[in-house]
């Protein structure tokens, strides 16, 4: 009787075991991670990312030209004020190229890419909650310039992937970056910027804007779709948040062409709006190292 018992006795304990152990850490199938030269204004190139899961390529993951502050911002889906990171953090560039596995969800990436800085920059954060005036990106009186996205194309499973370089830009008769067939993201070529994304939502756009303003914008347009963005915009002559009134920006452009707020205006039909002070979730960096760790 007494062997029959402790026999009883094991089975709970063997089951509690098979469920306790640690799940398996989340990473990509490959991935490699090389720094590019800086930003001279001597080459156009490229900057963003393109692939991973919700895309047509959900088994590919290419960015080009990004920082460790913009590939963080991926990572952890942030605002730019929701960063305090090392200057060099935004100057130094990387391009990365992730296999991703099958069935990847968009929540499973982000813990990869998070595991995979970690893992090269020796990263450490922690986060702090600051508070921080904030805007919300709206429907400009007219309303919106920019029609629905179609049915995404379809994926071919026997196509080669596409290669991480840049091919050479084409322009067009004001100087700004075009994209061709199949293309997306952000081009860059002098002061000239443009952004083509043909299924951006609006959440998506407002974290595009706070980058490229360094501010807080949250979505409040009320598009809850997929949308053709293009938007050409001229940097060096980057305005400041709209003004606390609200009213509509001026759309009188300089003689280099539209600030990205007009452009935002002008073509998109949608415009900033100040909101209030509010608590963000700041993540800060405690560690990074400049020089990544070897594929």
């Amino acid at each position: 009787m007494q062997s029959i018992t402790k026999g009883l006795l094991a089975i709970p304990l063997f089951v509690f075991a098979c469920f306790s152990q640690t799940p398996a850490r989340l990473e990509f199938d490959a991935a490699s991670l090389k720094p590019e030269p800086p930003i001279d204004g001597s080459r156009p190139i490229a900057i963003g990312c393109r692939g991973g899961p919700g895309t047509k390529d959900p088994g590919l993951f290419i960015c080009e030209n990004m920082s460790l502050s913009n590939l963080m911002h991926y990572a952890y889906l942030l605002g730019t004020d929701q960063l305090s990171a090392p200057d060099w953090t935004n100057s130094a560039l990387f391009d990365l190229t992730a296999r991703v596995p099958p069935g990847t969800t968009y929540e499973q990436f982000q813990i990869m890419l998070q595991n995979l800085l970690a893992d090269r920059f020796q990263l450490a954060v922690h986060h702090e909650t600051r508070q921080h005036l904030s805007y919300k990106l709206v429907v400009a009186k007219n309303g919106p310039k920019f029609k629905e996205a179609g049915a995404p194309a379809e994926q071919d499973d026997d196509a080669p992937p596409r290669p991480s370089g840049s091919k050479p830009f084409k322009f067009d008769a004001d100087g700004y970056p075009v994209f061709g067939p199949g293309d997306s993201g952000t081009k860059m070529s002098g002061s000239r910027g443009r952004m083509y994304e043909p299924q951006m939502t609006m959440d998506r756009l407002a974290g595009f804007l706070a980058g490229n303003l360094h501010a807080t914008i949250t979505d409040a347009t009320g598009l809850g779709g997929r949308y053709e963005i293009s938007l050409a915009w001229v940097v060096g002559s980057r305005t400041a948040a709209p003004p606390s009134s609200g009213e509509e920006a001026s759309l009188a452009e300089t003689d280099s062409g539209p600030t990205l707020t007009q452009a935002l205006q002008s073509q998109l039909g949608l415009r900033l709006v100040e909101s209030s002070k509010v608590p963000i979730d700041l993540l800060v960096v405690d560690h990074a190292e400049k020089v990544p760790a070897g594929n």
